[in-house]
């Protein structure tokens, strides 16, 4: 691997496309450090600090995301959490909408559409998402304990309130137009790149906390544990996420005019993780909103007193069994609106296709159907045990919780990232007659 990385350092081109992607990265945690306007910097240092120590994981999972730039309230607060939103939106209603399964359809020129679609309903979501941060921010709320959250934005005029949801609503868009620049002119991937840096970003303060926090011959014991399970969880995940099921498919001969077209065997590759992270991502958000609900009412009811013992602290078993359930469900929702077995079988059969020892149109989508609910199965239950185990694995070592870097998110991300960029700099590089990097 290391040669290969000295060959495409060698390549011009590709030297300059991992330089620009590099000088991109440089310039995003940058901007996770720039403050916003009307933002007391010294405040937020001192709440940060008590969160940190509390272990306050309300908002974790999108601070994860903006790489540690939201709690921080910097320019790039937001990360790109509006942008994933959005693209999984538009995802969802292009099953419902026949517009936009139309787009979907025409190719280069509809997908072109649906992504400015989405830059649109990006920049919608980053002013309603800005303004409550901004009121969560002003309120105190975003810090709760913290002796000096009320003081975080000191000015708490309209005019400033109207300046920091545009500055973040700014520092969106522009986190958008590097992740289109780094897919246009780097080596490609963009914004899985960009979501991948902001979740290594947090690795190192996270490991360093724990051994800080170790009782083991200080805290070194503590940490090379650690660092070990997220090694051999890391292989876990590397080995499933490649798994898949191949379906046979032949296609039949056709004689066009004195031509013979087919007649060739291929297959439908039907991975076991069908569904990605998007499960994880999708359980993780519906749980926040009892807690967010609590925090923002003030509640002293039973109702509110109860949501706060059982799911708030991520090792609750109330917890713990919603975030399995809600995962294996939304593993089986995604898979069955990301992949229409009726459309590949019409597909097949227009083209003279077909599964051996299975009849081509609706037997072969009852087929498709029958195998791929026997590969979710295992692919969900592996998703809740991914980001269910490294939580109670890892409890003991610093207070983890469902989003410490080895947590089930964090890994499923940055592998997933990591072999598809590794796949995109191989092929560039096969294109080029050398070794590439996976042998």
């Amino acid at each position: 691997m290391l040669t290969a990385f000295a060959r495409a350092f060698k390549t011009p081109d590709l030297r300059k496309k991992l330089l620009f992607t590099l000088g991109i990265i440089v310039l995003y945690r940058l901007g996770a450090h720039i403050p916003v306007p009307g933002v007391s910097y010294e405040n937020v240092q001192i709440c940060v600090n008590q969160a940190s120590e509390g272990n306050n994981s309300l908002f974790g999972l999108v601070n994860m995301f903006s790489g540690g730039a939201l709690l921080q309230i910097t320019i790039f607060a937001l990360g790109i959490m509006p942008y994933i939103t959005a693209s999984i939106i538009l995802q969802l209603l292009t099953v419902v909408i026949p517009r936009l399964e139309a787009l979907k359809k025409e190719g280069q020129s509809g997908t072109a559409k649906i992504t400015q679609y989405t830059r649109y309903l990006t920049v919608a979501l980053a002013v309603l998402q800005g303004t409550g941060l901004v009121a969560t921010a002003r309120s105190g709320a975003l810090f709760s304990g913290c002796p000096v959250a009320s003081q975080i934005v000191p000015n708490q005029s309209m005019f400033t309130t109207i300046v920091m949801v545009v500055t973040m609503t700014a520092g969106t868009a522009a986190v958008m137009w590097l992740g289109e620049l780094i897919t246009d002119r780097g080596i490609g991937n963009g914004m899985s790149i960009l979501m991948f840096i902001s979740i290594a970003a947090s690795f190192p303060a996270a490991l360093w906390t724990i051994k800080e926090s170790g009782k083991l011959a200080d805290g070194w014991i503590e940490f090379i544990t650690v660092i070990l399970i997220g090694f051999v969880m890391v292989g876990l995940v590397v080995f499933v996420e490649q798994a898949q099921r191949r379906v046979p498919v032949q296609y039949a001969k056709r004689m066009i005019g004195r031509r013979s077209y087919g007649g060739t065997s291929t297959y439908i590759p039907l991975k076991v993780n069908q569904a990605g992270v998007i499960p994880v991502i999708f359980a993780s958000s519906l749980l926040y909103i009892p807690a967010l609900i609590v925090q923002f009412s003030n509640s002293t009811a039973g109702w509110a007193t109860w949501i706060q013992a059982h799911f708030v602290k991520g090792d609750h078993p109330y917890y713990i069994a919603t975030y399995f359930l809600l995962i294996v469900f939304f593993a089986f929702f995604y898979v069955a609106i990301s992949f229409n077995p009726e459309e590949v079988a019409d597909n097949m059969k227009k083209y003279g296709g077909f599964i051996p020892g299975i009849r081509a149109g609706r037997p072969t989508a009852e087929y498709l159907s029958y195998v791929l609910n026997r590969i979710t199965w295992p692919g969900s239950l592996y998703l809740g045990l991914i980001a269910l185990v490294p939580t109670m694995a890892l409890a003991g070592f610093g207070g983890a919780n469902q989003n410490f870097p080895f947590g089930g998110t964090s890994i499923l991300i940055i592998v997933g990232v990591g072999l598809e960029t590794v796949k995109q700099i191989e092929s560039q590089l096969q294109q080029r007659n050398y070794e590439g990097f996976l042998r």
